[in-house]
């Protein structure tokens, strides 16, 4: 498996533009929080009859997936799986509050959809493929990349 930075380096290839990363720095968080939104958005009566916690925080999809592909973070590095578990969380709880404010698929689609406009425009000024095209665990990576981009600014 390739490094953490060896992803990096791979993934800014295609990202040197700066209105291209100013795009991502928005989007890509855009996209994570909406599929996280997505995930809570499925039905979670399997989950409750299984575990019975009866807990909507914890009983959603978007956990089961979350701690799946916090396997893949961990295997980067223990500080990228806390950031991510971090971001994780917190787009849980903000998917949490806004399924009680509205209605969590329709909302969660729109931001998806108008957030992967704004990705495939960042590409079309940067005049690449994203990345994702070629693998797609760069999927994985764009989120990570960008807390990476943020906190070295």
């Amino acid at each position: 498996m390739k490094t953490a930075q060896e992803w990096f380096d791979e993934y800014a290839i295609s990202h040197q533009n700066k209105t291209n990363q100013l795009v991502h720095y928005i989007c890509v968080p855009l996209i994570f929080f909406s599929v996280i939104g997505l995930l809570m958005s499925i039905p979670t009566s399997l989950l409750e009859n299984t575990f019975r916690l009866y807990n909507p925080l914890i009983e959603n999809w978007a956990v089961v997936i979350g701690i799946v592909i916090s396997f893949f973070y961990l295997r980067l590095g223990f500080w990228y799986f806390l950031n991510m578990l971090f971001v994780i969380l917190l787009c849980i709880v903000g998917n949490f509050w806004l399924g009680n404010t509205t209605n969590l698929l329709y909302t969660s689609i729109i931001i998806f959809v108008l957030a992967w406009v704004g990705q495939f425009w960042g590409h079309k000024v940067e005049g690449k493929k994203p990345s994702f095209a070629k693998d797609l665990q760069f999927l994985l990576i764009g989120p990570l990349w960008v807390i990476q981009k943020l906190r070295r600014k």
